[in-house]
């Protein structure tokens, strides 16, 4: 397997006894991030809160860090991330957080050390943007908001 780039963490207080992102297997994309919550947290039915993780990261230029649900959650509890997936960039230093959301018709509560979203590291260039007289021509063309959907 192909290993990437080194992230730097450093954890602040709130974080202590926590464990870091990890990856569940040797086929996982996403490594799991863990609330550091000091006290349980409930996200009401159509809610949503800011969770901290208690970390914060050093991710080298050319890269970010996507913040995206869980499935499990997902599936079991309608929590997922709310602006997903989230994206941290290179030159943030700031704690990361998981704005999640609660979609399901029962409360949600968060507890300390809970797995709340997972971390995927991604290659991420920055463009050039030009101004041009046209654009190239494709199958597609302007069709957009479902025009490969269903019939």
């Amino acid at each position: 397997m192909t290993k990437g780039p080194t992230i730097g963490i450093r954890r602040l207080p709130h974080a202590e006894g926590l464990e870091l992102p990890a990856y569940a297997s040797s086929g996982a994309a996403g490594a799991d991030l863990r609330a550091a919550v000091s006290e349980d947290l409930t996200i009401p039915p159509l809610g949503r809160a800011l969770v901290p993780s208690g970390l914060v990261f050093d991710i080298p230029e050319g890269f970010e860090i996507q913040v995206r649900p869980r499935s499990g959650l997902a599936a079991r509890h309608g929590v997922t991330v709310l602006n997903a997936p989230g994206t941290v960039d290179c030159d943030y230093r700031g704690e990361v957080m998981a704005i999640l959301v609660n979609l399901s018709a029962e409360p949600f509560t968060v507890t300390r050390g809970e797995r709340i979203a997972q971390l995927v590291v991604a290659p991420a260039p920055q463009a050039r943007f030009a101004e041009v007289e046209s654009v190239g021509e494709t199958a597609r063309g302007a069709g957009g908001f479902g025009s490969t959907g269903r019939a």
